[in-house]
């Protein structure tokens, strides 16, 4: 039978209590079909030569190398939804290079999906990092910027604009809107504080919020980041995205790569109709697999089979 190398965490290869479900939910379907399943430490430096002396297929957890025999999966922004790519996982998946046309997209389907994600997500008051509950008053018509840590960016991903440029290109501009700016939960960087606390003090428009993300993006007329998830539950509330970084989301969006676009790209964000719920249901139901699926194993194979490689029945 086929055989698959599974590249995984040391903390999952040391306490399989670790495993996410839908690691376990993968490995243990594969293996009741008979498929031979091997958990290796995911190693960049040793993971190409570990694939070209194998014969399997390799899927690699929060991988960014190409391969014929290769897979690269991670959380896709938002659960249940996960990349499983040849490029790369969310800022780095071939998703990025793919067209989307929202007019051969079935609207009723997208927007079942669209409400599905809104019900959860939107709805709960939840996102990816925990947010608080109490319901924050936010300026309404706002220019809501949702910063991120660069401490915990992966060195591959690409901003166009860091933190301090981004919000300075806004500053910049005559516009008397409020500008909300939400810091990153992990971000734990004092510098960034003080950035703020400057910035606060010699702008009046400036609001420092640690709010609900979705009690801001309700009062938001526009919402400005790098390359956040937050951008895709924007998307949930219809409010158009301003982004400063390399996204596999951008086709639903304007891209910024130079302070000096900042202006037009505003203009055009909230200028535009956007297609938010096709575009929902084109990235994640066509374009990403779903651990919450009874169908994950055989969506998985299918994913394998359209690699090139073959299974054995």
């Amino acid at each position: 039978m086929s055989g698959f190398t599974f590249h995984l965490p040391g903390t999952v290869l040391r306490d399989r209590a670790e495993m996410k479900p839908y690691y376990a939910k993968l490995t243990q379907g594969l293996a009741a079909r008979g498929h031979r399943v091997t958990l290796a430490l995911h190693d960049r430096l040793t993971l190409l030569p570990e694939v070209a002396t194998s014969d399997d297929f390799h899927i690699v957890d929060h991988g960014t190398q190409r391969h014929a025999r290769v897979l690269n999966t991670g959380i896709a922004y938002v659960y249940p939804f996960w990349n499983l790519d040849p490029w790369g996982i969310r800022a780095l998946s071939s998703i990025s290079e793919k067209s989307f046309y929202p007019n051969v997209i079935d609207s009723e389907l997208a927007t079942d999906f669209a409400n599905r994600l809104r019900k959860r997500w939107v709805k709960q008051r939840k996102s990816r990092y925990e947010q608080p509950m109490q319901t924050a008053q936010i300026p309404s018509g706002c220019i809501a910027v949702f910063l991120q840590s660069e401490g915990h960016r992966d060195a591959m991903e690409t901003c166009h604009l860091d933190l301090r440029q981004m919000v300075k290109a806004l500053m910049a501009r005559d516009d008397p809107r409020a500008i909300v700016i939400k810091p990153h939960p992990r971000d734990h960087d004092p510098t960034t504080r003080r950035f703020l606390n400057r910035i606060a003090g010699r702008d009046p428009r400036i609001q420092i919020a640690d709010a609900n993300i979705h009690d801001i993006l309700a009062q938001a007329a526009v919402c400005v980041t790098i390359n956040s998830a937050v951008g895709i539950e924007a998307m949930m509330q219809g409010v158009p995205v301003v982004l400063c970084g390399q996204t596999d989301f951008h086709h639903c969006a304007v891209t910024v790569k130079t302070a000096a676009e900042m202006e037009a790209a505003i203009a055009q964000a909230t200028q535009t109709t956007w297609p938010h719920d096709a575009f929902l249901y084109w990235y994640f139901d066509l374009n990403c697999i779903n651990a919450g699926k009874e169908t994950l194993v055989d969506d998985f194979l299918a994913r394998v089979a359209a690699a090139g490689y073959p299974l054995a029945q």
